[in-house]
């Protein structure tokens, strides 16, 4: 199949991605640009597993304030070099990071970090849920672990749908960054305020 320049333009908006590794995408995957995504989300992976042992010592402090002042997020993004902490797309992500972290209010970045009395409260919750609704006792541990990677899914800032397109989760967003900017990045650290809460 011949790729054409419009196919790769459509594929580099959909994904961020070089114009290069979006032909090769395409390519790879016969002009397919579902399986072309998928082929540079795979990639995204492998290039931030590789860069993952890297310190990540420059970066930016992003904030994000709601309309009206009620509700604010700080969030720490690290990554390897002064020279990325100033490119404009390192810097949106940091930016659409602290809406995302404002709309979806995770407790934690990882399931690691959650805390163990939450995590041992849900866990209370999810077996006397399913005790009560009569459900044998061997069923009853597969319920619950469920609904605990639910919780996760929904508790951890990487295991998040992003906000702006849930057919991503942080941690794909992330992978797509370090993929495209060839650096380590973390999200490190985030504190979100809502005056009453």
């Amino acid at each position: 199949m011949q790729i054409t320049s419009q196919m790769v333009k459509e594929l580099r908006d959909k994904t961020n991605a070089g114009m290069m590794d979006c032909k090769k995408a395409l390519g790879e995957t016969g002009g397919d640009m579902e399986k072309a995504v998928d082929f540079l989300r795979q990639k995204g992976l492998a290039v931030a597993r590789k860069r993952a042992d890297r310190a990540t010592s420059e970066g930016v402090i992003e904030t994000y304030i709601h309309a009206g002042g009620k509700l604010g997020v700080m969030v720490e993004v690290g990554c390897e070099t002064d020279f990325v902490a100033k490119n404009s797309d390192f810097q949106e992500f940091a930016k659409n990071i602290a809406m995302h972290i404002a709309a979806a209010a995770p407790l934690s970045i990882t399931r690691e970090e959650v805390p163990t009395e939450a995590l041992e409260r849900e866990r209370n919750i999810y077996t006397q849920q399913a005790k009560e609704s009569g459900k044998p006792e061997n069923i009853i541990e597969k319920i619950v672990d469920g609904k605990i990677d639910k919780f996760y899914s929904e508790a951890c800032l990487m295991e998040q749908k992003y906000v702006k397109n849930p057919d991503l989760t942080i941690q794909d967003l992330l992978n797509e960054l370090i993929a495209t900017l060839g650096e380590n990045i973390t999200i490190k650290r985030f504190a979100r305020f809502q005056v009453g809460a």
